[in-house]
């Protein structure tokens, strides 16, 4: 997740004050809803977390505008966008440590919190989204999303490269409109053929994560809102100068749609949340992304040195965090720390930071760096 957590971000830097924000935002959500969902916690947060599974879709925003805004700035200057210059720079930055954690999963069962993992292929190939059952593969099951960004990473430039050489790239927004309503039908087809004739079945929320949460294909809202974006941006300088007038005001725009998403989707699973849902959530954290990259907005001006940093460890915080607060409860209650106390809560705060910083350090920055050397040659 990168913005998933691990998409690059080579924007101008007073840009990513704002970036960092919603980094910092997205990363935040995420952790803060599977800790109340899936481990013991204090009852007072289940009222902050309902919300925090958006978090990902904010990731999927920022990513899709993050990618397509270098690869449209390639396009723009008439440049060939390099396939291999692209992927290069990508595996360096997600590879690595989405490997190392991958093994220790595999390789030291005590830190699965939950039951058993899916199988070593699909986390490879970045598969695991696809017909994934939570009942029997609930451990590193938030892997999903790396999947489906992985998948976006290795479409969107093969698709650009193909428009462009068939010198049908001013079609591209027909594309991008077709594919978001495309959304809209497959849910819909979904939900009415493989979630509504199981509603009443006692596992139904397993088969409605199956079907509409974790395929790719029911996912695009977030990825194809952070393109549409940076298309945006890029070839439509005139909307682009209007547009970053009014900074705030998207930023409040988004904080009401995103009040009328929550709303809507109070029932998670339900038909309303399902088809109209994510699309809502997807253009309240897009708003809320133009409004952050807008020159006259609070967010793009004020940096702060604690959501750089987190915005820095997002990704290493979203691969360990499970496996860290699951070891941290465990590890503590033999002390007498109640699992579902605040005293437990901060020390899963401390850990998951150390936890974070230490894979940033030993495996994300030399693998950085070594990137570098590889591009300059």
């Amino acid at each position: 997740m990168a913005n998933n957590p691990g998409a690059a971000s080579k924007v101008t830097a007073s840009k990513l004050y704002g970036l960092d924000h919603l980094r910092t935002l997205a990363i935040v959500l995420v952790l803060v809803f599977h800790y109340a969902a899936l481990f013991p916690h204090p009852e007072w947060l289940e009222t902050i977390s309902k919300f925090g599974w958006t978090g990902v879709d904010l990731f999927f925003v920022l990513s899709g505008y993050l990618i397509a805004s270098q690869l449209f700035s390639t396009i723009a200057q008439q440049q060939t966008i390099s396939f291999k210059t692209f992927f290069l720079k990508r595996f360096f930055r997600i590879i690595p440590a989405y490997v190392v954690v991958v093994a220790i999963y595999f390789c030291f069962p005590y830190v699965h919190e939950r039951e058993a993992l899916a199988p070593l292929w699909k986390y490879l190939t970045f598969t695991l989204n696809l017909g994934l059952d939570l009942r029997t593969q609930g451990t590193f099951s938030h892997a999903w999303s790396l999947c489906i960004e992985e998948q976006f990473y290795f479409f969107l430039p093969l698709i650009l490269i193909g428009l462009v050489h068939f010198k049908a790239f001013q079609k591209g927004f027909w594309l991008l409109v077709t594919l978001f309503m495309l959304c809209f039908l497959i849910r819909y087809y979904a939900y009415n053929n493989f979630v509504l004739p199981h509603i009443e079945e006692e596992n139904s929320w397993a088969n409605w994560y199956r079907h509409i949460y974790y395929p790719t294909y029911c996912r695009l809202d977030g990825l194809l809102a952070g393109v549409g974006i940076a298309a945006l941006l890029q070839f439509r300088p005139a909307i682009k100068e209007r547009l970053f007038k009014y900074g705030n005001t998207l930023l409040l725009v988004s904080i009401v749609i995103l009040a009328a998403a929550y709303v809507l989707c109070i029932d998670q699973q339900s038909f309303e949340a399902t088809v109209f849902g994510f699309p809502l959530v997807s253009i309240g954290y897009g708003l809320m992304v133009l409004g952050a990259i807008s020159p006259n907005s609070f967010l793009y001006k004020r940096g702060f040195v604690g959501t750089s940093t987190i915005a820095a460890l997002s990704y290493a915080f979203y691969l360990t965090h499970k496996f860290v607060i699951h070891i941290t409860q465990d590890q503590f209650a033999k002390l007498g720390i109640g699992k579902d106390s605040n005293s437990m809560l901060l020390l899963c705060m401390v850990t998951m930071f150390i936890a974070a910083m230490a894979m940033r350090q030993i495996i994300e920055k030399p693998f950085l760096k070594l990137r570098d050397k590889v591009l300059v040659k």
